[in-house]
């Protein structure tokens, strides 16, 4: 099918566009933008110089994709914006390219779900069937990991991660990194439980499953701290790949981890 540009819409003769792109009415494409075959770019919508959008995504109505960063120190350098294929961008989502100071880009994943109002900043890297639901909104330089769901409303500090298959509750600030395969939720935002239904559909092993119900019961639920659960987990339980997996995201986490809720009496 050949590519699809309404009349009214604004699309620069120096863009590339593949086959079968479809560009709905009042939508603008600056000079300096990819976009490969199959995607659909909605009404008043802005695909900014830097984007590098894939196969078969969906960008609806109002969105703004790969502007320059809200950074003052930005001075116009050429970065970039990556969208992976088949994610959807839903209405009126802010996407900004990446900052010299780090990655040079921003990145959102394949297979990724962006619901409205949703803000990723300059140099964040989200991974791929990530799930970002309504006003979530994030500082500059969040790495968001594989099958991540965040709930709505939710605002993510600067340089956070947030591991593979978590799911975080909405309406939460994470100033802290978020480990994989948990569920966080509370205020402060803290450990709740192992993700148990969410690593099931994804076909993780019942071993695998009890594995790492062991490891974050030494972690959070042993009155010790991180180096002492670590050490604990290391001495005393056999390290799976998923166990493994949690152990070097500790270790690389920048901000230190989300604690276990305590209770009042605690």
């Amino acid at each position: 099918m050949p590519t699809q540009i309404h009349s009214t819409a604004i699309v620069s003769a120096k863009a590339q566009l593949a086959d079968s792109v479809i560009v709905e009415p009042y939508a603008i494409i600056e000079d300096d933008v990819t976009i490969d075959e199959g995607t659909y770019i909605g009404p008043h919508t802005l695909i900014a110089n830097g984007a590098r959008i894939g196969k078969n995504c969906k960008i609806h109505n109002g969105a703004v994709v790969s502007t320059a960063p809200q950074d003052l120190s930005y001075k116009n350098e050429p970065t970039t914006f990556e969208l992976g294929d088949n994610s959807t961008i839903r209405e009126f989502c802010t996407l900004n390219r990446g900052t010299e100071k780090q990655h040079k880009k921003s990145v959102v994943g394949s297979n990724c779900l962006l619901m409205a109002y949703t803000h990723v900043a300059h140099d964040c890297i989200i991974g791929n069937n990530v799930i970002i639901a309504n006003s979530v909104q994030m500082a500059g330089h969040v790495t968001i990991h594989d099958f991540a769901i965040i709930g709505g409303l939710t605002a993510i500090h600067q340089f956070v991660t947030i591991g593979a298959y978590t799911m975080i509750g909405g309406h939460f600030r994470i100033p802290k990194d978020i480990p994989p395969y948990i569920m966080a939720g509370g205020w402060p935002v803290s450990f709740e439980r192992l993700n148990i239904i969410g690593l099931k559909r994804r076909g993780f092993t019942q071993e695998a499953i009890d594995s790492l119900n062991d490891a974050y019961r030494v972690l959070y639920l042993s009155n010790l701290n991180v180096t002492q659960g670590v050490e604990k987990i290391k001495s005393t339980m056999k390290i799976t790949p998923e166990v493994q997996h949690v152990l070097d995201f500790i270790s690389n986490a920048k901000r230190g981890i989300i604690t276990a809720r305590r209770s009042s009496g605690e």
